[in-house]
């Protein structure tokens, strides 16, 4: 790719984008803001394909922000840096998730939290205003490259697998952060709702680490495939298991009985919520029926921070924990989002973007 001769020159791109809700993926050309002193630009290598870029493509949450790139598991090569950069050389190996800025000041911000910035400046990868570059739209990964501060860049060792580590920025650490945040140790009881691509994420971080995993399924197609990820029981959604559980971890992005879960908690349990349903079929909770089933808990779990992220990053590698992937050409996103809005997807696409025609 061509790198820029100076810092002021704005950053020539080319990607996929969709133009409406109903839209169909087509090559777009764009260009990225000038490479700051503290930002770095990637070349992209591979994107994966998460379920909120169906969600936001379509306007299922709510409307976007069209021309839309999404996009927002990014791996990739730093081919240029910015004069105060420290934390990248030329050559490195660097992943962007799901937010590329925030304002840094904030009390969220300092605890590297930057996902709930408290003055309202995360600058998520697409589908938002970048309020640090005049507003204009930040475009995602399915493109052949991006700037991005370093401060929101993680490191990759040369070593790692680039087309696996793309979906770890958000499958990884959405399922990680909540697993992490309920203290999940040998003997915890796990459950897992969902078996995609978020799911099986969640069951290989719990059974690392130490966790005794159950997978809650819409049928027994991956049964086995959760067996061999180190699960201990397999349910479909129709079954009413008598075990109870510390922690259940919901993945699942359509509409379902939310109650049915809390119900299979043990005294103390948690139920962490990272699926976000469309917003025309997000699941509700009788407050009654909280009463009911008192002294368990429910939350709500966004990716993590950057430093959580990098947390994430570390300890996948040295546990060698992966996601099922199938590399696909940008020509084949229109398939893959059908395939994974009627099951028949197996686990994660990820985009191998120098096969961009």
């Amino acid at each position: 790719m061509q790198t820029p001769t100076n810092t002021h020159q704005r950053i020539p791109a080319k990607g996929y984008a969709v133009h409406s809700k109903d839209g169909k993926f087509e090559p777009f050309a764009f260009s990225r803001h000038p490479v700051g002193a503290n930002d770095i630009l990637v070349e992209i290598l591979y994107a994966g394909i998460c379920h909120s870029d169906i969600h936001s493509a379509r306007s299922e949450w709510r409307e976007g922000i069209y021309p839309m790139v999404p996009g927002h598991e990014i791996a990739g090569r730093v081919v240029a840096i910015g004069a105060e950069v420290s934390k990248f050389k030329v050559g490195d190996y660097a992943g962007i998730g799901c937010m590329v800025n925030s304002c840094g000041e904030c009390e969220a911000c300092k605890k590297s939290q930057e996902q709930f910035c408290e003055n309202g400046k995360t600058v998520f990868t697409y589908n938002c205003l970048d309020y640090f570059h005049d507003n204009e739209p930040h475009y995602g990964g399915y493109s052949d490259n991006i700037v991005v501060s370093e401060n929101f860049a993680i490191k990759v060792p040369q070593n790692a697998p680039l087309e696996k580590v793309a979906p770890l920025l958000c499958a990884g650490i959405t399922t990680y952060a909540p697993l992490r945040f309920s203290g999940v140790k040998k003997g915890t009881k796990v459950a897992v709702a969902g078996f995609g691509g978020l799911g099986s994420m969640a069951v290989k971080y719990a059974v690392a680490m130490g966790g005794d995993v159950a997978v809650f399924a819409r049928n027994e197609n991956k049964k086995q495939a959760a067996f061999t990820m180190g699960a201990k029981s397999f349910y479909t959604s129709t079954d009413t298991p008598k075990e109870r559980f510390d922690l259940i971890i919901s993945t699942i992005p359509e509409s379902y009985d939310v109650l049915a879960y809390i119900k299979l908690l043990a005294y103390d349990g948690e139920l962490a919520i990272v699926g976000l349903p469309p917003s025309a079929v997000v699941p509700k909770i009788p407050i009654s029926q909280l009463v009911y089933n008192a002294n368990r808990k429910v939350y709500g779990s966004l990716i993590g921070g950057i430093k959580e992220t990098q947390e994430m990053l570390d300890f996948s590698l040295q546990n060698k924990i992966y996601p099922e992937t199938e590399l696909i050409t940008p020509q084949d996103i229109d398939t893959a989002y059908e395939n994974l809005t009627t099951g028949k997807a197996k686990f994660r696409y990820v985009i191998d973007m120098k096969r961009a025609n």
